[in-house]
């Protein structure tokens, strides 16, 4: 099956490129609400998926031992872009479980942000802390200390960590998390592929808490409730996520992946969301997500004017000039 063009990126007058994907907004029920594409089709949610991923900080008590809050919850669910608010946060969290960033395993990487330039010009280079999943991570290790598990090799597949890790993804989503469905993501924890359809279930569990266990329903609120009240700390300055969940504070939660995922979750509507821009581009994923969300929010023509213009970003020149435009087509009108 063939995707669709989802978003067309103009140069003038005319169509340059486009982008073809899949969509999926299911209700809790399990019930199709808005389908488009190949659904069915397995993909790897990559990062999309850290607020499913962090809920055992949460059920395991963790989180309350160490006196968690949103801001700590948040950066557990991040993608971080390694701003000094960000790295600083991981250190906090990983301090309180007496750990520093030796302990984390998700290597380094520079920074997404003129913090990169700040540390070339101190002659430094960047730690764990700066990987835009170190907030994650100090979650994994923080949920380990706890429970009293050992943290080395917590990112390898069959460490007690990755298995509770795997455990909540299969509940959540309803899919089959296995050997022959994983890989390794950039942060060095198993990814599995399965049907894109089912994150769009399972973010719509996490937002209504339908058949959950009361302690899981109030953890996945907890989670989803900390990142749209700190949405600068799942992911950072001039990014998608805090500008879309921004555009109707503590009604949006979203979340990107690499290779053009996203999920999310519209709370007041019982709604979860799933899409994958076929090429893997996060300019076409961010049009795809920003135009759904414009639709289902209809109803508020401010939130939904706000969205819109989300979903149509400039095309500039070098010198700033607007030269096209980036838009939804009609299929996600």
């Amino acid at each position: 099956m063939s995707n669709p063009v989802l978003v067309e990126v103009t140069r003038g007058s005319v169509v340059e490129s486009g982008h073809r994907g899949a969509v999926s907004v299911f209700d809790a029920d399990g019930k199709p609400v808005w389908e488009i594409g190949d659904t069915d089709r397995p993909v790897f949610p990559r990062s999309a998926v850290k607020a499913i991923q962090a809920l055992p900080l949460v059920e395991s008590g963790a989180a309350d031992a160490y006196g968690f809050g949103n801001r700590e919850l948040a950066l557990a669910c991040a993608s971080h872009s390694g701003e000094p608010a960000h790295v600083e946060l991981a250190r906090a969290m990983l301090a309180r479980a007496g750990l520093d960033k030796t302990a984390l395993e998700c290597g380094a990487h520079w920074p997404n942000h003129e913090a990169t330039i700040a540390l070339a010009r101190a002659g430094d280079v960047p730690s764990a802390l700066h990987n835009n999943c170190s907030g994650k991570h100090a979650g994994f290790l923080c949920t380990c200390v706890h429970s009293g598990i050992a943290h080395q090799g917590y990112v390898k597949e069959g460490h007690a960590q990755q298995e509770m890790v795997r455990d909540a993804m299969q509940s959540v989503t309803g899919a089959a998390h296995n050997t022959d469905n994983s890989a390794v993501d950039g942060c060095s924890i198993p990814t599995y592929a399965v049907p894109l359809k089912s994150f769009a279930q399972g973010f719509a569990r996490m937002a209504t808490g339908r058949g959950f266990s009361p302690e899981r329903a109030k953890a996945a609120k907890r989670l989803l409730s900390a990142c749209m009240a700190e949405p600068f700390l799942v992911a950072g300055t001039g990014k998608a996520d805090v500008a879309l969940m921004q555009a109707a504070p503590g009604r949006i939660f979203v979340k990107t992946g690499a290779e053009g995922v996203y999920c999310a979750a519209l709370p007041e509507l019982g709604l979860g969301i799933a899409l994958k821009c076929d090429d893997g581009a996060g300019r076409g994923a961010e049009v795809m997500i920003a135009a759904v969300l414009a639709k289902l929010l209809r109803a508020d023509e401010a939130v939904a004017a706000r969205l819109t213009q989300l979903a149509h970003p400039a095309v500039e020149s070098r010198i700033g000039v607007k030269v096209g435009l980036l838009r939804p087509t009609a299929a996600l009108n």
